[in-house]
């Protein structure tokens, strides 16, 4: 593979009808084995709930939403392309012919693979004003936050000391 990116980028596995599961727990484990992990970064099978009715009672089930499909988020190097490609149940990757091509940034939005995470202009040590919810008009400084959860940990003045609080991004605005 001539052009090697340091960065890692989701391609798409087909592997057979209904060996999606195992074929994730494969990659999986032979990456740890090999201790892989800064290359094959993650493997999975996207899936969706649905309501199923079934004689008069609703169940909510998951689905996969592309049956004989496994996105895995890698670096195409030699060895990890021949480690999934010969991955039991994998019949290759999608790509015109054994190239496999990274999906764009559509296309992951669209799978549902990865949510893109929110830009927030406010840093660790900012200092904000909360403009909603219990804490509302009240002032503090971020301690710590987490975009997967859309949260901040910030220590407001209340009583008299310090306290540590954890609210959403909506929650604040940057002074």
């Amino acid at each position: 593979m001539a052009d090697i990116s340091d960065k890692a980028k989701w391609y798409v596995v087909h592997t057979y009808s209904g060996h999606e599961n195992k074929v994730m727990a494969n990659i999986e484990k032979m990456v740890e084995n090999r201790g892989m992990q800064d290359v094959i970064q993650e493997v999975k099978v996207p899936t969706e709930e649905h309501i199923e009715t079934k004689n008069g009672k609703r169940k909510v089930k998951e689905r996969k939403k592309f049956p004989g499909y496994v996105m895995v988020k890698m670096i195409i190097t030699d060895e990890s392309w021949y480690l999934v490609r010969n991955t039991r149940g994998v019949t290759g990757f999608v790509g015109p012919g054994s190239k496999p091509v990274p999906l764009t940034n559509d296309e992951i939005k669209m799978l549902g693979v990865q949510e893109a995470l929110p830009q927030i202009d406010i840093e660790i040590g900012d200092s904000i004003k909360v403009i909603s919810g219990p804490f509302e008009n009240f002032m503090g400084n971020v301690e710590d936050i987490n975009l997967e959860k859309r949260k901040m940990k910030v220590f407001i003045s209340m009583f008299g000391r310090e306290t540590l609080v954890e609210l959403d991004f909506g929650q604040v605005e940057k002074l």
